[in-house]
């Protein structure tokens, strides 16, 4: 079976938040009122391995008032993120959700609050939030809720990075004047970090998180962990752990943890892999009868072999000066002042802006000599802000401004979602497609609208990258900076065969840039010799990757990976709706594999009611059972060391080593590109006499 890289039905653009007030979420508040709950307890658990990540979020909120209320419950949704389960403490005991019809839970949970009996409701905001109502929260008690999702893992040029969204991303003020938030946790505050890597690790970094306690326990097997009073812990200076670690000594001692913890900045974890490590194949799978269907993740990890494109450009920023980027323009005016310092003495460039409407500070292409980069460095740096957000006439601007003839790129800097002009999804994907466009972009926020984002960008056979205010923007734009100086693989086929393989996601694969891993899940049968063949172009020419893996005739040690599967599978549904418009077809597709494999929808919504009221209304505990059989899985995978899942030693794919940010094989340094890159959006125009590769 063939995955094709045409254009991509699915993209994603860019809608940038510069660092600004931070704002809390995952809370909870009385309905009708403006004062969250006290949060008692907040404690997370979050486990890396095999390819996936699950994190478990326990929180405990206290209701100190004289009557009985109702709250919701707020969380961001992560990037790409499945709530796998959600659940509710009712008499002391845990009951876990069921997932239904959006407009049939709706109506179970007001049923069920209007007789006076317990009952929770978790639907999605779109890509916002995820909403959960809660009935009844008790006067003078507490209620304690448990949500857990899973997400793919990746590493970008040997660096892996997980985020707990804490931050509230400020792009619906009605919603943030609604929640007057209480960020603090009075009692127990942990978040427990556990990696599992098959491939040795020689470092890991918290940006901002000096408290955090590091334990290395193998090569590939590291704990983090970050506790306020009342979870006692030990822990050491983070960085003094990470600099006697990387030096080979062994770790301080620690010392405990105290104070409180306050749920407004989000949490990151990086962690990087040892250098030298070979391009790989990996395989992780779940087929617990060996007659059976079972679902597979492949995970391509490239070696160092894209060239370094060696060339001068124009360079077109576009950058947002309406009202919203109040008290954040300082520091946008001084990211483009740094970029224009880092432009080639053979570069050129221009500047709009745009806010109702667009508009051009430069007036036409000038040569970044010093003279003209310091000149407007200080015109920008006198920006002021008002105004709506016209991204549409931005974008419209920025590619209209490009010259046929040269190598060209054009910086994207906004702080919200389009508000003004053209603001429909299909109208900006019309746009990238009637022009030969790649776009990057940085996609900043936890509320940050990623389906327009990323749908702009495969269809541009770009790439996206996520950046959160906690980020190491340092380190994110040595990433970024070190795909666009180099040639990347386009036009990408994967041929699986010997094995009946089927419902492979991503159905067209996108672009591969320097340092990315392309991970393809799908369903196999059978126990056969599977061949693989992944070609492509670079720099126009034919490139073909091989080797044969075996795949195994039963495990059973990851059926998670059928719940990520499944939402990857309703991301590429949803994806072909936003192009081709919405059907009643494609929504009942996406409802059925929802329901099927309990996951929270745009269509769905997951219930909690008492067991007698599950068994009395004939809803099937689907859900409950697959949570059971994920934590025994889980519990066993606890006792394990980190597995081997590389599969290609026999016949390996590639033949060099996976590139790194120190350099690494043919090379991956990310010096002389602008600072801009780790605060906006970047489109580099293909064109036909001078095409990038």
């Amino acid at each position: 079976m063939k995955l094709k890289s045409t254009i991509s039905l699915i993209a994603v653009a860019l809608t940038l938040f510069v660092t600004g007030t931070a704002s809390a979420a995952g809370l909870m508040t009385p309905k009708g009122q403006s004062s969250s709950l006290a949060i008692r307890d907040h404690v997370v658990k979050v486990t890396v391995e095999d390819g996936y990540v699950v994190t478990e979020v326990d929180q405990v909120f206290i209701n100190s008032a004289a009557n009985d209320i109702e709250a919701i419950y707020s969380f961001p949704v992560p990037s790409h993120a499945a709530v796998a389960e959600f659940t509710y403490w009712i008499d002391g005991n845990p009951v876990v959700g069921e997932v239904l019809k959006k407009q049939e839970a709706r109506d179970l949970y007001e049923s069920e609050k209007a007789a006076g009996r317990e009952t929770a409701l978790a639907e999605k905001d779109e890509y916002r939030t995820f909403d959960i109502s809660v009935y009844p929260v008790k006067a003078n008690s507490d209620v304690r809720v448990r949500l857990v999702y899973l997400q793919s893992a990746s590493t970008d040029t040997g660096i892996g990075r997980y985020v707990y969204p804490l931050e509230e991303g400020g792009v619906d003020e009605e919603r943030l004047a609604f929640w007057d938030a209480n960020t603090v946790v009075t009692g127990k505050f942990r978040f427990d970090f556990e990696l599992k890597s098959s491939y040795p690790v020689d470092a890991i970094r918290l940006p901002g998180q000096s408290n955090a306690a590091l334990t290395q326990l193998d090569a590939g097997h590291w704990t983090v962990g970050l506790h306020s009073a009342g979870s006692s812990t030990a822990s050491a200076d983070f960085e003094s752990q990470v600099s006697a670690l990387e030096a080979g000594e062994s770790v301080p001692p620690a010392a405990t943890t105290s104070g409180v913890a306050s749920l407004d900045e989000d949490i990151v974890v990086y962690w990087r892999h040892a250098p030298d490590l070979p391009g790989s194949v990996d395989l992780v799978t779940h087929k617990p009868d060996p007659s059976g269907r079972g679902t597979f993740m492949l995970t391509f990890t490239p070696g160092d072999d894209l060239p370094v494109i060696e060339s001068g450009r124009d360079w077109v920023f576009v950058l947002d000066v309406s009202g919203s980027m109040q008290g954040k323009f300082a520091t946008l005016a001084n990211g483009v002042q740094q970029a224009l310092g880092k432009l080639n003495p053979n570069d050129r460039f221009r500047i709009f802006t745009f806010n109702d409407g667009s508009r051009e500070l430069t007036g036409g292409f000038i040569d970044a000599s010093q003279a003209n980069v310091n000149h407007y460095a200080q015109q920008v740096g006198q920006l002021r802000s008002s105004g709506g957000t016209n991204l549409y006439a931005g974008l419209r601007a920025g590619i209209d401004a490009l010259d046929s003839d040269r190598t060209s790129g054009i910086a994207l800097v906004t702080d919200g979602v389009a508000n003004v002009g053209v603001t429909e999804k299909k109208d900006f994907l019309k746009m990238m497609t009637e022009h030969d466009v790649r776009l990057f972009t940085f996609i900043m926020g936890n509320s940050a609208n990623r389906p327009l984002l990323e749908a702009m960008t495969e269809v541009s056979n770009g790439f996206a990258m996520e950046t959160s205010n906690s980020d190491d923007i340092a380190g994110q734009l040595m990433l970024a900076t070190a795909k666009i100086r180099h040639a990347a693989l386009h036009d990408i086929e994967l041929d699986i065969s010997g094995v009946k393989v089927a419902d492979l996601t991503p159905e067209q694969i996108g672009s591969l840039y320097h340092g990315e891993q392309l991970q393809v899940l799908g369903h196999y049968w059978g126990s056969r010799e599977a061949k693989i063949r992944l070609t492509g172009k670079v720099a126009g020419k034919a490139v073909e990757y091989k080797t044969t893996i075996d795949m195994p005739e039963q495990s059973d040690l990851n059926p998670e990976l059928e719940r990520i599967w499944a939402y990857a599978a309703i991301e590429n549904l949803q994806a072909k709706m936003d192009y081709f418009g919405a059907d009643q077809d494609t929504e009942d597709a996406i409802t059925d594999l929802a329901t099927e494999y309990g996951l929270v929808t745009d269509y769905t919504s997951m219930i909690v009611v008492r067991e007698e009221v599950f068994a009395a209304q004939g809803i099937k505990r689907s859900n409950r059972d697959r949570v059971a059989t994920e934590h025994a899985a889980q519990q066993k995978r606890a006792t394990q060391a980190p597995q081997n899942r590389r599969v290609d030693q026999q016949q390996p794919m590639y033949t060099k080593k996976r590139p790194t940010t120190g350099g690494g094989g043919s090379g991956g340094g990310a010096a002389g590109l602008p600072l801009i890159l780790a605060l906006s959006g970047l489109l580099i125009l293909r064109r036909k006499k001078r095409p990038i590769s």
